[in-house]
């Protein structure tokens, strides 16, 4: 049976870019759609939500009132995306001020253990925090151990 964890971090603190070689850059939904949904599904090839993606599902997503392409992180190296962190801000919780949601976040496994994964996710951090927002969170699986020890280091619990 799966079990979905869901940890919390702070954004009150200040969060300090990652220095890297890579650009990030915002997906530009025209450019990158295709690129990122092949990307997407490759690296969740066996996940029961994320894996097997249409373009429908990109677009119906695209469309919420919740999706700004200003949040939705790219990591591009020699041409091509090696990573992502798509953000979320959720603002429809009642007497509670909105949480920022780091909502999908990948790397090509070509790519992995280069600390992509944390400095993208750190993009979507200083993001959130840029807008305002206090508390962050996200979903994980329990038996993603990569994962898990990936949100340890960028603060969640």
């Amino acid at each position: 049976m799966r079990h979905i964890l869901k940890l919390y971090r702070s954004l009150e603190a200040p969060i300090a870019h990652i220095p890297n070689n890579y650009q990030f850059i915002t997906i530009d939904p025209e450019i990158h759609s295709d690129a990122w949904l092949e990307l997407n599904n490759l690296i969740f090839s066996s996940h029961p939500d994320q894996g097997n993606w249409a373009m429908a599902d990109l677009e119906n997503r695209m469309q919420e009132p919740w999706f700004d392409p200003k949040g939705f992180f790219l990591c591009v190296h020699n041409g091509k995306i090696a990573g992502f962190c798509w953000t979320k801000i959720h603002q429809d919780f009642v007497n509670q001020d909105p949480i920022g949601e780091l909502y999908v976040i990948g790397v090509d496994p070509s790519e992995s253990s280069k600390g992509i994964g944390k400095a993208v996710c750190t993009e979507g951090l200083i993001y959130l925090k840029e807008k305002g927002i206090k508390k962050a969170m996200l979903y994980v699986d329990d038996d993603n151990e990569a994962g898990k020890g990936l949100y340890k280091t960028l603060g969640f619990n």
